[in-house]
């Protein structure tokens, strides 16, 4: 077999393992060639957006906020939407609802979702391409306040992109997380605008999560560093 240029590792890993098919006599599908296997494009390529993320993008550019969600961040979050098709959504730390759009984008039309900002110029931002979504309640309050006033609640999935349920008041979001439900935190690997000492909050935050017997814990190192867990 001629190659001509030189192959990565998944490349060679998909090679050999098409090649012990062949050998074993098993027909790959559609009769693909190895170098048609080495064809497919698996990337981390978006094709589909939610219908209002272009226009809140723009908006959070113009207004100067620079800490929304990666958009791989996104895009699995609107996955994992899907599978709570009715479910009751938390996000702490609205912003300006890029994260907010891809939530509602996997959400089912009986699910709902309250999220929380103490921004008001970021939430009018959301209210504005988001607010007629009737599954949606944007909330201006502060975070600590908001989750004491709340704490009796149950959430089947809850995305803390902000201090309070995630470096501040853990035990108390976490309480909130029904069985079977989804905690989600993002920006576990190391961004430029990480202040002093805040490595050691994020250590400290995983370490927490691995240790807890009522989680199943996975850490991924991909998009900006994802932890999610699931209340067993």
């Amino acid at each position: 077999m001629i190659i001509e240029e030189p192959m990565s590792q998944s490349q060679i890993l998909r090679i050999s393992f098409t090649t012990s098919r062949q050998e074993n006599g098993a027909q790959s599908p559609g009769n693909f060639t190895i170098r048609q296997r080495l064809a497919v494009n698996m990337n981390e390529e978006i094709l589909q957006f939610p219908q209002a993320y272009r226009q809140i993008d723009e908006a959070t550019k113009l207004s100067g906020f620079t800490m929304a969600s990666d958009v791989l961040t996104g895009a699995l979050l609107r996955t994992l939407s899907s599978s709570k098709p009715y479910g009751h959504f938390l996000e702490l730390g609205t912003g300006t609802g890029l994260s907010t759009a891809w939530i509602l984008d996997g959400m089912g039309s009986d699910a709902s979702m309250t999220s929380v900002d103490n921004d008001p110029q970021l939430l009018e931002i959301a209210q504005t391409f988001l607010g007629g979504d009737k599954r949606l309640n944007l909330v201006c309050a502060d975070g600590e306040a908001w989750i004491k006033a709340n704490e009796g609640k149950q959430y089947d999935f809850i995305f803390a992109d902000t201090w309070h349920g995630k470096y501040l008041l853990l035990e108390e979001v976490l309480t909130m997380v029904k069985q079977g439900g989804i905690y989600f935190v993002d920006d576990m690997l190391p961004q430029r605008n990480w202040p002093d000492g805040h490595k050691q909050k994020v250590e400290n935050l995983v370490r927490a999560l691995e240790a807890r017997k009522d989680f199943t814990v996975t850490k991924q190192r991909w998009s900006t560093g994802i932890v999610i867990a699931v209340k067993k």
